[in-house]
């Protein structure tokens, strides 16, 4: 990535910081904005309190959605209680926790740019 990339990428990473703090009135950590998108991607299941397991699952749930963009997992259908599936096609290539990082930003701007 070259430094045009990284400092658009991190413009837009501004932006959707600044709107998540604009509709939720705090700035959300990495965590925080995986788990707003599996509740988004959940969809209108009747809304309760998730257990630490369901907002593990739903962080999860998100990581595959956002993946899922370019190819890495692909959706395998609805369970009976309606949480959806995804199954790995292939390995994200980030090694390192920054690369990682990065990737899932990546994702996450494409997701709200299409939201």
């Amino acid at each position: 990535m070259n430094l045009l990339e990284e400092l658009e990428l991190k413009e837009r990473w501004v932006q959707i910081e600044s709107m998540l703090f604009e509709r939720f009135g705090k700035k959300p950590d990495m965590e925080g904005i995986l788990y707003l998108i599996g509740i988004n991607e959940l969809g209108d299941l009747p809304k309760k309190n998730f257990t630490k397991e369901q907002k593990q699952d739903l962080i999860h749930l998100a990581t595959c959605v956002l993946l899922s963009q370019s190819g890495y997992y692909e959706y395998d259908g609805h369970d009976k209680d309606g949480w959806p599936h995804y199954k790995l096609v292939e390995h994200p290539p980030a090694s390192s926790l920054k690369e990682q990082e990065l990737l899932l930003k990546q994702h996450i701007i494409a997701y709200f740019n299409e939201e």
